[in-house]
């Protein structure tokens, strides 16, 4: 097919090239035959240098001989002038967004790892943060605000004990969150004791002093055994939490399991209030489920941390995990 005007390139055109690496001498190896210095440019730290006889280089066949000696620190290389080299494909970085057609990037040229090779992000996103989607194959952004669920459990961190005296979540200590940034927490406990029959308790970490309080708790609850006996347990003045309706036994066959939520604790104005369910097999072998509530009557103040501990003697072994509850 003819052609008015320049014929469209098929191939690019590049010239071929040699770094050298150098030494104290003047004599170097070409890597391709010339005739003579002026089929080549010869670049000296990033400078051309002049050809010819009496001047800065000479060139015949593969041998190459400098005027001076070169330093190891210098930087050269030639660019053989009469020796292009086609090739279907363009120079490095010579292609631009504007060479490439809008559907031309198919998920074919996209790596596997596109999305793992990327930085982790280390938390919940921000409800600023963006995804892509297909809205019926076309691609789209969108808030994170507007994907994200409603008032589900956000995992914050999980304690073991292991002959441990005490559990604390302290706002701020070890990853723990413990402040306003929900509304209410979640605690899923199951602990088991050294020391029998006694009893799991919890206590308040007032934030403006950073201590535990130990009097004006309030609690109450009741429950049922698998005997059909209720069991009730209230206190308007004590020194902790009670947080089972009777006490909890060292044989393996008796253990507590514990949901417990603790509702606006960086409130100033209100009290905190927890409240909890559960199960256990208590001292007398018997399955007893149980509700109950508490709270520190005292000094309105902000809580940013909670204990659980035994009445008497450590915890022998269980965990406890606390979630933050997403505000819906």
């Amino acid at each position: 097919m003819g052609y008015i005007g320049i014929k469209p390139a098929e191939s690019f055109t590049s010239f071929a090239t040699q770094t050298f690496s150098t030494s104290a001498t003047s004599s170097y190896t070409l890597d391709h035959a010339v005739t003579n210095e002026n089929e080549l440019a010869l670049f000296i730290n990033n400078v051309r240098q002049q050809p010819g006889s009496g001047k800065a280089y000479t060139a015949t066949g593969t041998a190459l001989t400098l005027s001076a000696n070169t330093a190891s620190t210098d930087t050269m290389y030639a660019v053989f002038l009469g020796r292009a080299l086609q090739t279907v494909n363009p120079a490095d970085a010579s292609v631009g967004t504007s060479q490439l057609a809008a559907t031309s990037v198919t998920a074919a040229k996209l790596n596997n790892d596109i999305i793992s090779g990327k930085t982790a992000l280390g938390a919940e996103p921000a409800d600023t943060d963006e995804f892509l989607v297909s809205d019926a194959g076309t691609l789209k952004r969108v808030d994170y605000s507007y994907i994200k669920g409603g008032g589900g459990l956000i995992h914050i961190k999980t304690q073991t004990a292991d002959d441990t005296s005490q559990i604390d979540f302290i706002n701020g200590t070890s990853d723990v969150v413990f402040d306003g940034t929900y509304n209410k927490y979640c605690f899923m406990i199951d602990i088991h004791p050294i020391t029998d029959n006694v009893t799991p308790q919890m206590l308040y970490r007032q934030a403006t002093n950073s201590t535990f309080l130990t009097s004006d708790y309030a609690y109450a609850g009741q429950g049922i055994d698998a005997a059909n006996a209720e069991v009730t347990r209230k206190n308007t003045s004590d020194s902790q939490i009670e947080i089972t309706n009777s006490t909890v036994g060292a044989a393996s066959d008796e253990t507590i399991a514990i949901t417990l939520f603790i509702s606006m604790p960086s409130r100033t104005d209100t009290h905190c209030l927890s409240y909890w369910n559960g199960v256990m097999l208590n001292t007398s072998g018997n399955l007893q489920s149980f509700e109950m509530a508490g709270t520190n009557t005292g000094t309105v103040n902000a809580i940013d941390g909670i204990r659980f501990k035994y009445s008497s003697g450590n915890i022998s072994y269980g965990t406890i995990s606390m979630f933050g509850v997403a505000n819906s």
